[in-house]
């Protein structure tokens, strides 16, 4: 049994989620797999995090936001072949409804609402890539940059202040993560 009653979470293959139990994870996230979980990471209402075909990775502080679809890349079942995992680092942004498979995310970036990062793609730290957009297989948002499209290309430098402001929301999530915790259902 785990900490999240309402959350679906099941072992793959022997290999079960590691969640931190600091973490936050809403009622009907859905976590399987080689998924690790760090420490006050949350993952909110009607995420799936599936881990079968290779590992993923939430790191510290990072938030993984409502409806969000995390997978991996990896060979077919009994087949050989590159495993593509699915890596986000501390202190993350991940926007509501975003697909992020295969791919890597690093500390203080930012995946706006409804993009897609596709396998082999990356979002350095501090760089953004906006909401909506499309980051194609293999590309890479500069640290510091934002992104935007579909396929997404450079637009400009983030600002000192939209830095800043990636760093808030971060606290700003943690801070709602803390609510979260305590509701009831009521229903």
């Amino acid at each position: 049994m785990h900490d999240h009653p309402e959350a679906l979470v099941l072992a793959y293959r022997g290999k079960a989620p590691q969640i931190h139990p600091s973490a936050f994870i809403a009622p009907g996230a859905k976590i399987i797999g080689d998924v690790e979980i760090g420490e006050h990471a949350s993952i909110w209402y009607n995420c799936v995090l599936r881990g079968d075909l290779g590992p993923i990775r939430v790191g510290a502080r990072s938030n993984v936001q409502d409806g969000t679809v995390i997978h991996v890349e990896g060979p077919r079942i009994g087949a050989k072949g590159e495993v593509l995992p699915t890596i986000i680092g501390e202190d993350t942004l991940i926007g509501h409804m975003a697909v992020l498979h295969g791919c890597r995310v690093d500390d203080r970036a930012f995946v706006g609402m409804g993009a897609i990062v596709m396998d082999k793609a990356g979002v350095l730290s501090t760089g953004m890539l906006s909401a909506g957009a499309l980051l194609t297989p293999g590309k890479t948002v500069g640290a510091g940059e934002i992104w935007s499209g579909r396929p997404a290309k450079p637009m400009r430098a983030l600002t000192p202040e939209e830095i800043a402001g990636m760093a808030e929301q971060c606290d700003h999530y943690l801070e709602m993560a803390d609510h979260h915790r305590g509701l009831a259902n009521v229903g």
